[in-house]
C-alpha cells in the first residue's frame, strides 16, 4: 500500500515537473526569441552608428580644410591692414577725421618725413562697445593703398619698439584675423618669462614661437610645445594642456562593431540529460 502511494507520488512529481520543463522551454524559447531580435536590431545600430561616424568623420576634415582655407583667404584681405594699440580713446575728436588723425600719429610718432605719401585708404576703431576707463582702448585699424607703405611703416615700428604719444605707449602690429589672434595670444605667458630672463625671441607667422637659445635657434609650433621645452631648459613657465580637436574626440568615443553570435539550442539536450539521470536513480521502475 505504501509502495503504491508513493509511486503515485513520484508519477504525480514527474508530471508536475515535465509540465514545469515544458513551460520552461516556452519561456526560454520566448526569451531567445526576444534576445535574437534584440542582438539583430543592435547591430543594425551599430552599423548606423558607424556609418554615421564615418560620415562625420568626413565632414570634419572637411569643415577643418575649409575653416584653414576660410582663415588664409581672410589674412589674404588684411594684407594691407595694420592695427594701432595704446592710442587712448577720444585723442582723434580734435582732427578733421580719422584718417588725418591716424596720418599725423604715425608721422610724427615714427619721424616719417611729409613728403612720403602714406597711401591710408580708410582707418576707424574696431568694432565694439566703448569700453570702460579701467580697460585699455580700443585699437586702430589701418588700410592702406599699396602693400610697401604698409610695410615700411610696420618695420620701422618694430625697429624703434613703438612709441610714445601723449605719454601712452603705443604699437603697432599686423591686422591679424581672430583665429590667429587667439592662438598667438597662447604665449604671452611664454613671452613674459623669456622678456625677464632676457632672451630673443620672434613669434612668427601664423602662430609659431622661434627662441634663441645658447645651443642655437628653435622653432615652436604651438604654446604647449614650447612651455613643455622651456620647463625642461629650467624655465619657470607654467605648463599648457593641448586642446583635444572634435576629430581626437570622436577617435576616443568611437567603437569596433562586434558581429552577433549564434546562440546554441542547448536546453534540450540538457533536459533529456537531467531525465536520464532520473531514471538511473530512482528507487524502482516507473510506468509512463
Amino acid at each position: 500500500m505504501a509502495d503504491s502511494e508513493i509511486l503515485k507520488e513520484l508519477r504525480q512529481f514527474r508530471q508536475e515537473n515535465k509540465s514545469n520543463f515544458e513551460e520552461l522551454k516556452k519561456d526560454i524559447a520566448a526569451i531567445n526569441k526576444r534576445l535574437d531580435e534584440a542582438e539583430c536590431r543592435i547591430e543594425k545600430v551599430e552599423e548606423r552608428v558607424q556609418t554615421s561616424e564615418e560620415f562625420s568623420s568626413g565632414m570634419l576634415k572637411l569643415y577643418t580644410k575649409l575653416e584653414e582655407k576660410l582663415t588664409d583667404l581672410e589674412s589674404r584681405t588684411r594684407r594691407e591692414n595694420i592695427r594701432i594699440y595704446g592710442v587712448s580713446e577720444g585723442a582723434e575728436k580734435d582732427s578733421t577725421d580719422m584718417v588725418s588723425f591716424v596720418e599725423k600719429l604715425l608721422r610724427e610718432g615714427l619721424g616719417l618725413p611729409e613728403d612720403l605719401d602714406l597711401q591710408i585708404e580708410r582707418t576707424h576703431r574696431s568694432l565694439g562697445p566703448l569700453p570702460p576707463a579701467s580697460a585699455p582702448p580700443r585699437s586702430i585699424v589701418v588700410k592702406f593703398l599699396s602693400f610697401k607703405t604698409k610695410e615700411s611703416v610696420l618695420r620701422k615700428s618694430w625697429r624703434t619698439k613703438g612709441f610714445k604719444w601723449n605719454d601712452k605707449q603705443v604699437n603697432i602690429d599686423q591686422d591679424y584675423p581672430p583665429a590667429i589672434v587667439g592662438k598667438r595670444r597662447e604665449y604671452t605667458e611664454i613671452r613674459k618669462v623669456l622678456k625677464e630672463n632676457e632672451v630673443q625671441f620672434q613669434t612668427l607667422f601664423p602662430a609659431r614661437l622661434r627662441v634663441k637659445h645658447n645651443d642655437g635657434s628653435k622653432i615652436y609650433d604651438t604654446a604647449a610645445e614650447a612651455a613643455e621645452d622651456l620647463v625642461k631648459r629650467g624655465y619657470r613657465v607654467k605648463l599648457l594642456s593641448t586642446p583635444t580637436s572634435l576629430m581626437e574626440q570622436m577617435q576616443q568615443l568611437t567603437w569596433t562593431r562586434v558581429e552577433r553570435r549564434v546562440r546554441r539550442q542547448t536546453y534540450d539536450t540538457n533536459y533529456k540529460e537531467k531525465l536520464r539521470a532520473f531514471r538511473r536513480t530512482s528507487p524502482g521502475p516507473i510506468n509512463e
